[in-house]
């Protein structure tokens, strides 16, 4: 039933609902059903391409790092004449304020620590990643 009224000089429509009538309320369960099968289909799509995107940046992270390590172990050596005997050394003499994590591993015992030459005084020349698996471009994370 529709009935028409003159509220303010406009005129306006109400509608009455009849006897019996139950106004509805909330979702039924197939709209339900839908709007979480398109959550999902969206879901799938996206979560492959942010997964990728953490990997990434783990290991551009961890290209980082290395780097930055590399660099305070050669201005250790310039200013000692040696190479350290352990990161924590680097850490002692505040190089570093500390350890560095390795991102992927999530740890910072897993480096793997490289001795200089016979003949030069220290243990770390070099560090290595010691997380398994390949970068992007299919190189071991351990050769970086």
């Amino acid at each position: 039933m529709v009935i028409r009224h003159k509220a303010n000089g406009a005129m306006g429509v109400t509608k009455v609902m009849g006897v019996g009538a139950v106004r509805r309320k909330g979702f039924t369960l197939i709209e339900l059903l839908v709007v979480l099968a398109i959550v999902a289909m969206l879901l799938s799509l996206a979560a492959p391409r942010y997964f990728k995107s953490v990997d990434h940046a783990k290991h551009t992270l961890l290209v980082d790092n290395l780097r930055q390590t590399r660099e305070i172990i050669d201005k250790f050596y310039g200013d000692t004449g040696r190479y350290p005997e352990s990161l924590d050394e680097l850490v002692d003499k505040a190089y570093l304020k500390s350890a560095p994590v390795d991102p992927v591993t999530g740890s910072a015992t897993t480096w793997i620590l490289v001795s200089p030459r016979v003949g030069l005084p220290g243990k770390v020349f070099n560090i290595r990643s010691g997380a398994p698996g390949a970068d992007r471009f299919g190189r071991p994370l351990g050769d970086l």
